[in-house]
């Protein structure tokens, strides 16, 4: 897939007024995490019998393979090559100190049979299936309980051909839960890469319960109309670097995710220690960098930066509501560029349903110490729409040094929320003006790159 020449120049320009402070920034972290993990072992796809025509199924050819490969686990792990040709498949399930590399020209294509996506049990910090009650399709590319996993390439493709799936969603002719196209589950050491992702039937990338993960140098793409095709969700995982990525979508780019409602209270894992920088996308129908509202795990030190944004409806989020509980707290967002958005900033305890009638509505989310800073925006409709709960302010939301060029009459629009700002036009409202507290806001320097993600 290739870039356009305007999004170049965005990039281009991203990196001249950026450059020094990116240089400055700490980023050790996702240093110790690489694609160039050496296997001593390695097969290609193609000695399992599988044909890169387009139209046989190698499920069974993916399947075997990785079968093989188990046996090098314990000897210094493995790699399975996709060499260039378009390999049909259903599901397939990774293992442990496992490399799967695509060559350039490689081209692994989801089946268009439901059949070839089994169903899976619900996430047990969802209760159920996300869309549906009941069981899930699982995902393209799975795995759990996995130890040292890559999935990179020479920018090769992985399309979910998610049309048809979209197509039953649309329609309400689905039984079960849409699959993502890569999702891995209690795993640790996890390194996706240099991968191009196409219309995913569902979120693109979805790692769940999972510690030291790194989404480094990948493009997701899907049309700007279909449903719900976020591109990376981190959900209950910690030590998440995310960088160097272009997602054009159907909904957010990126969403930071904990669970839903009383599930995700009880099963009580929270996403944390989460780093994204130099993002550039569109996403037509959502967000470029969002938290919620699946968030009843909890959600804190939160730091992204470098984000270049354009034609989106929203350029930041945070999506709660009662019955959620849970917090959202200890997030900095900074040096973001957005372009033709239509609400720039948004905040809302009033958004989403709930998994089932069993939820509490007296579990009242926590919101607070948010700092958005370094912010312009031109073609902007609405600066923000920042909504607590009635009884449940969020508080401590800090907004300094954001300039927006807003075509409408009424910018800001806030409610049951309390804050500081400095430098900040328009003009933000009343409940936000007190001056900029460096000791109550969170600040770049809060962030503890300590915890963030080592060597495996």
């Amino acid at each position: 897939m290739k870039r356009s020449a305007a999004l170049l120049e965005i990039l281009t320009i991203l990196a001249i007024i950026g450059q020094s402070s990116w240089a400055a920034l700490p980023g050790s972290y996702c240093k110790e995490m690489g694609s160039s993990t050496y296997r001593p072992h390695s097969v290609s796809v193609t000695e399992f019998g599988a044909v890169g025509d387009g139209i046989t199924l190698n499920t069974k050819a993916f399947q075997n393979a990785i079968f093989y490969l188990h046996s090098f686990a314990d000897k210094g792990g493995a790699q399975l090559f996709v060499p260039a040709g378009k390999w049909l498949t259903g599901s397939f399930s990774l293992i442990s100190h496992l490399t799967l590399s695509l060559d350039k020209d490689a081209v692994i294509i989801g089946s268009m049979d439901s059949s070839d996506w089994p169903v899976i049990d619900p996430l047990p910090s969802y209760g159920r299936g996300r869309e549906l009650p009941g069981g899930r399709h699982q995902s393209l590319i799975h795995g759990s309980n996995l130890t040292d996993v890559i999935i990179t390439g020479g920018n090769g493709t992985i399309d979910g051909q998610g049309c048809v799936w979209w197509e039953w969603f649309n329609n309400h002719t689905l039984n079960y839960t849409r699959p993502h196209l890569v999702e891995l589950m209690f795993s640790k050491g996890v390194v996706i890469s240099n991968l191009t992702f196409i219309n995913s039937p569902f979120w693109a990338i979805h790692p769940v319960y999972c510690s030291q993960v790194l989404v480094q140098n990948v493009t997701i793409l899907a049309p700007p109309d279909s449903p719900n095709t976020d591109g990376i969700d981190p959900d209950s995982s910690d030590n998440v670097c995310i960088e160097d990525c272009y997602i054009s979508t159907g909904d957010d780019l990126i969403v930071i995710k904990s669970g839903w409602d009383e599930y995700g209270i009880s099963f009580a894992r929270p996403s944390s220690n989460i780093s994204i920088r130099h993002i550039v996308g569109e996403a037509n129908s959502g967000a470029g960098i969002a938290l919620g509202s699946e968030m009843s795990g909890g959600i804190s030190n939160v730091r992204a930066e470098d984000i270049c944004l354009f034609n989106s409806l929203y350029g930041i989020r945070i999506k709660t509501s009662r019955g959620r509980g849970g917090y959202v707290r200890h997030i900095h967002i900074s040096n973001v560029i957005m372009t033709n958005v239509k609400t720039a900033i948004g905040i809302t305890g009033r958004y989403g349903e709930h998994p089932d009638e069993n939820y509490d509505p007296n579990a009242l989310p926590v919101v607070d110490m948010i700092t958005i800073e370094d912010v312009s925006g031109t073609v902007i409709k609405h600066a923000g729409t920042l909504e607590g709960i009635k009884g449940d302010n969020f508080n401590s939301i800090c907004l300094s040094n954001v300039h927006l060029n807003v075509t409408s009459k009424h910018p800001w629009k806030c409610s049951y929320i309390e804050g500081f700002s400095n430098l900040v036009t328009p003009e933000l409202c009343e409940s936000l003006r007190n001056p900029y507290q460096s000791s109550v806001c969170y600040t770049a320097n809060h962030f503890d790159c300590c915890n963030l993600v080592q060597a495996a």
